[in-house]
């Protein structure tokens, strides 16, 4: 497996992120969609990288400065026929490492708290994410589930 850095203009990674964007937003939360999208990930502080195996796209992943020391997992996904195979293991695995080396001392992440999101909080889970309070611009939102740990 091969992390790569960027790949916004790959249309087989801009599918995915239309494809997690829809999903996304087909399940809208009260304090909204906190998805980014290709725009959004292409900004300044922002960071992307994608996992494959030869030529085929596996996920996709991203890391946000939130402040200084801080930063933000967003648009980890992983292609449908991959899950569980470790492409999320291997990008956490390089966000972690990245966090590390632009001395951030915390990471923080916001997912679902609904069934649909149960196999992603169990991933950060095992990375050693626990729950958290809101961080950032975000609000407390029901249908939310922050998660942050030390570095």
């Amino acid at each position: 497996m091969q992390i790569r850095e960027g790949g916004l203009d790959d249309p087989r990674v801009t599918a995915l992120l239309r494809m997690h964007l829809d999903d996304v937003r087909a399940n809208p939360t009260p304090g909204g969609a906190h998805v980014l999208d290709v725009a959004g990930l292409k900004k300044p502080g922002v960071a992307f990288w994608t996992a494959w195996r030869g030529e085929d796209l596996l996920g996709c992943a991203a890391l946000k400065e939130v402040e200084p020391g801080h930063g933000e997992i967003k648009s980890m996904r992983t292609v449908p026929d991959q899950v569980r195979r470790g492409a999320g293991s291997a990008l956490m695995v390089h966000i972690l490492s990245e966090a590390r080396a632009r001395g951030y001392r915390r990471l923080s992440l916001e997912t679902g708290a609904t069934p649909a999101f149960e196999a992603a909080q169990a991933l950060y889970r095992h990375f050693g994410f626990t729950p958290a309070n809101p961080f950032g611009e975000y609000k407390p939102d029901p249908l939310s589930i922050f998660m942050s740990r030390v570095i």
